[in-house]
């Protein structure tokens, strides 16, 4: 049973893989929907809509660092236009500097992770995670039209 289990999740982790190369703007829209999904569960607690909760915190940061991975992949050439894309072009001019950012919002999710115990370091950390989410989309994203 456990080697039907793992054989599937293989399989599901290969079929994705494959899907992002075949369409990496879906693919990045997704991540990016996943990501917008956890914050606005953190913002609520961020907002003091809902009441604070480790679990629901580390959750969100898990997505954030594990998307830091996995999205500068996700921009190759072949994929700066279509899909309604909002990706700027200036993502492939300065290659460098987006996969930067990408690994600085990672490393912040992670050290903010591991920081984070209670509401009070939850509200001294988690700042620094959403700086980066700011500056990246500031200057690589285009607005809504």
């Amino acid at each position: 049973m456990i080697r039907i289990i793992l054989t599937m999740g293989v399989l599901v982790a290969g079929v994705t893989t494959v899907m992002g190369q075949a369409d990496p703007i879906a693919a990045r829209k997704n991540t990016m929907k996943d990501v917008a999904k956890a914050n606005a569960e953190v913002g609520k607690i961020m907002k003091g809509e809902a009441p604070f909760k480790l679990e629901t915190v580390q959750a969100a940061l898990k997505v954030m660092a594990d998307s830091a991975k996995t999205m500068p992949d996700l921009y190759p050439d072949t994929a700066k236009t279509g899909g309604e894309t909002r990706a700027l072009p200036k993502i492939w001019e300065a290659k460098a500097d987006f996969t930067a950012q990408w690994a600085k919002f990672g490393k912040d999710a992670t050290e903010a992770a591991a920081k984070i115990t209670d509401e009070a370091s939850f509200k001294a950390s988690y700042g620094a995670v959403l700086r980066n989410c700011d500056a990246c989309h500031d200057a690589y994203r285009a607005p809504k039209t």
